[in-house]
């Protein structure tokens, strides 16, 4: 290849591109669509009309609400945020709730967190810095040897990461370095090749296993997600046993790194790269680095900020550690004056602060480059926790619940940890782990009591259960971050989710109940 074709494609901004569709799955995408726009309405009114005696009128609404609102997700019979919306305003016509209880939630902490870490993102690609964390990441020892390493160490820092961090937290910083990871990826195989090669599919399996590994790695400590700590109290509280935090993580930590091998193993399997062995790329990334030359002003500023938000998030893991743990004064002032929400703002904040050209008042970001985030994506979140919080507080998820045991019929242990695991899956796949967690575990500490079983395996199970979101880009902050990039289209993260929900099913239920009785618990 000449000297020149090389620069002319070094010099190529190649970003990771949307999955192409073949001509049958675009014919099937619109008859996805199309019998969205028929059937959504049609599970609203059947439903809305159907008899249901044992729900209270308001819970009645919002189960025909909620059939409406899943399958336009579903189907994508219209944008997915502007579902989004329209559930909670449904829920506010039909009497759910008042107009200040349905869209409070848009303006949640969570969103908030979205916000703050869609702006440090932003930043980052508007001054090359996230480029510059990618090719770090990929002239490390092996890692640039093989598109399968590359996959593995990508997964295994997010997963390591939201171990102490929340998995927004994790997914918001994992983010934009795993696009510029794509980025140069592309840039390589396309330099080797000699001419552009699609390689959507592995870059969807590589944005898929930051969202799942993100969740997976905060199964492994109390601290990593909160239904791991909503259990502990509420199990604490009900049987007089307090599982201690190694305790945990021995209980929890093998059942999470099984999972993430599966992860790997699996994009591997299904997301295989274009171009699997990467001869030659350390030598492309080394010129690539040295054609950066030294780090700008912008870049710097943009560390800053991004260090800012880092520091603060992992603070409270080490305070939990070292400064007497969760329950202590400290942990709870720190989180009371630096939630991940108002860290993530203060953060992004600095970003409009630091300048890069003081006279000309030229600072890291502007409003006009900051107006160009994932709008959609925050109202996507912000519906979505609107309706779990009134599915909670109307009966619904409840109501569930309990009909779910009447017709299985589940009395022993075994059969008791998997039900509940399998409702605690269903319940995050359409609202919060925390809200799915404080619901279901008290239900089934109860059923187990009950039942004359050991109540601790299926409320553990619950706790692991609540942290496997995989289907829905509203199922969970990183599934909503990994889909605003365009890259992981709706049915794509229902096929893989779906089988990895199933997977997971089995781990978390053969781990439950295999590792307790030897923990003692």
């Amino acid at each position: 290849m000449s000297s020149a074709k090389v620069d002319a494609l070094s010099r190529t901004q190649m970003q990771p591109v949307k999955q192409a569709i073949s001509e049958a799955e675009e014919r099937f995408e619109h008859m996805r669509r199309t019998a969205g726009f028929f059937l959504a309405p049609a599970l609203f009114l059947a439903i809305y009309f159907w008899p249901m005696p044992g729900l209270s009128p308001q819970a009645h609404a919002l189960a025909a609400v909620m059939a409406f609102t899943i399958t336009c997700w579903i189907t994508e019979c219209i944008p997915i945020p502007v579902a989004s919306m329209l559930g909670p305003t449904l829920a506010v016509v039909l009497g759910v709730a008042t107009a200040r209880e349905a869209y409070t939630a848009m303006a949640d902490p969570t969103v908030l967190l979205f916000l703050g870490g869609f702006l440090l993102a932003k930043a980052m690609e508007v001054h090359g810095l996230d480029r510059r964390f990618a090719l770090r990441i990929l002239s490390l020892g092996s890692i640039s040897r093989t598109s399968t390493m590359i996959l593995l160490g990508v997964g295994g820092v997010t997963g390591f990461l939201s171990m102490w961090l929340s998995n927004t937290a994790t997914a918001a910083m994992m983010f934009p370095i795993t696009l510029g990871v794509l980025t140069a990826l592309n840039r390589i195989i396309t330099t080797m090749h000699g001419r552009e090669i699609d390689n959507s599919k592995y870059q969807t399996g590589m944005l898929l296993t930051i969202a799942y590994a993100a969740s997976i790695g905060g199964m492994a400590t109390p601290i990593g997600t909160p239904p791991n700590m909503i259990t502990i109290g509420l199990i604490e509280k009900a049987t007089g046993v307090r599982i201690a935090f190694f305790q945990w993580m021995m209980l929890a930590l093998p059942i999470a790194l099984l999972m993430f091998l599966v992860l790997w193993l699996y994009f591997n399997w299904r997301c295989p790269s274009a171009q699997k062995d990467l001869k030659g790329a350390a030598s492309f990334i080394a010129a690539e680095r040295k054609a950066q030359g030294s780090w700008k002003r912008g870049e710097i500023n943009a560390l800053i900020a991004f260090l800012v938000a880092v520091a603060l998030w992992v603070t409270p893991g080490f305070i939990a550690l070292f400064g007497g743990g969760t329950g202590s004064p400290l942990y709870k002032s720190y989180q009371a004056i630096f939630p991940e929400a108002s860290v993530a703002i203060i953060a992004a904040s600095l970003l409009f602060f630091l300048p890069v050209d003081f006279k000309k008042r030229e600072f890291t970001l502007n409003w006009k480059q900051a107006v160009h985030i994932d709008w959609g994506t925050l109202l996507l979140f912000g519906g979505g926790l609107s309706l779990g919080e009134m599915m909670f507080k109307t009966g619904l998820a409840e109501a569930i619940g309990k009909g779910l045991v009447a017709i299985t019929g589940a009395h022993t242990l075994v059969a008791i940890t998997a039900l509940a695991l399998g409702l605690a899956i269903l319940l995050t796949e359409t609202t919060s782990n925390t809200a799915a967690a404080t619901m279901v575990v008290p239900i089934v500490i109860g059923i187990a009591s009950a039942a004359g079983v050991n109540p601790i395996p299926p409320a553990v199970a619950v706790a692991l259960g609540a942290s496997m979101a995989f289907v829905l880009p509203v199922s969970t902050p990183p599934n909503a971050i990994v889909y605003g990039s365009g890259m992981v289209p709706i049915t794509q993260m229902v096929k893989y989710g779906l089988l990895l929900d199933i997977i997971g099913y089995l781990i978390v239920l053969a781990g439950v109940l295999a590792l307790t009785p030897l923990l003692g618990l």
